[in-house]
């Protein structure tokens, strides 16, 4: 395993910019975020396959270990799109694509179908899609998210321990998760606030590394720290990456 950062860490920089903020804190590796609001919007890059190619490939040499995909086209245009993702994930040799689930309420058939269908596009594409485990999506229940990767052929799980630690199901064991685990967000959190500062909160990451190797996981441990006012958002970048650095040594 290894240490990487994701761009949606620096929302109000562009992708350059972004990237060598990254430099500077000496991270090695980003997880680029292809967000309709984010640093690549699927819309624009569906139109211009070169446009969006090139802005992919516009990271100052960054390694990238994943693409997190937000679509907010409906209908078939959502399936374009989503494929034009994976053409360009081809092309710049990325394996992982995170997306979210849908908003709790949905109808779980009608999930099912739709990320059966993602999973089928990335794998013509040699994509792997991994869902996103998150609050207020179905996928916060982590029984649902063990159905979905049981039974929809090919799907991962994207793993942020913050959903879980703060939602309805925080007490849960999501061991018997780890082997789906395609990608994983990490940032400090309490029981009531999803980000504090390191050291703040009560994620066990240690246990989390052990956890994630014994399932055989040995990619990208990803930072994903949101920029909040009064607080040193390099410094938290800083300290987050020595710390892991120092649990994998």
């Amino acid at each position: 395993m290894f240490v990487a950062a994701s761009l949606e860490c620096f929302p109000h920089l562009g992708i350059r910019d972004a990237c060598q903020k990254v430099i500077d804190l000496e991270y090695s590796a980003i997880e680029l975020d292809l967000h309709e609001d984010g640093h690549v919007p699927p819309s624009k890059l569906h139109e211009d396959l070169a446009w969006g190619l090139h802005a992919c490939q516009d990271t100052l040499r960054l390694e990238i270990v994943g693409y997190s995909v937000d679509i907010h086209a409906t209908g078939e245009e959502y399936f374009a799109q989503f494929e034009s993702c994976c053409k360009v994930a081809k092309a710049t040799k990325i394996v992982t694509i995170s997306v979210p689930s849908s908003p709790l309420g949905t109808p779980f058939n009608e999930e099912v179908e739709r990320l059966q269908r993602l999973a089928d596009i990335g794998k013509t594409y040699g994509v792997r899609v991994a869902v996103k485990g998150m609050l207020g999506r179905l996928t916060e229940d982590p029984d649902t998210v063990k159905v979905m990767c049981e039974h929809i052929k090919g799907l991962g799980f994207s793993f942020d321990p913050s959903q879980y630690l703060c939602g309805p199901y925080s007490n849960r064991d999501l061991d018997h998760l780890m082997k789906y685990v395609f990608q994983v967000s990490l940032r400090d959190s309490t029981e009531k606030k999803i980000q504090v500062r390191i050291g703040q909160g009560v994620i066990d990451y240690g246990k989390l590394i052990h956890q994630l190797r014994r399932a055989g996981y040995s990619q990208a441990l990803c930072a994903h720290f949101a920029p909040v006012d009064g607080v040193d958002h390099d410094s938290e970048m800083r300290t987050f990456r020595m710390l892991i650095e120092s649990l994998l040594m």
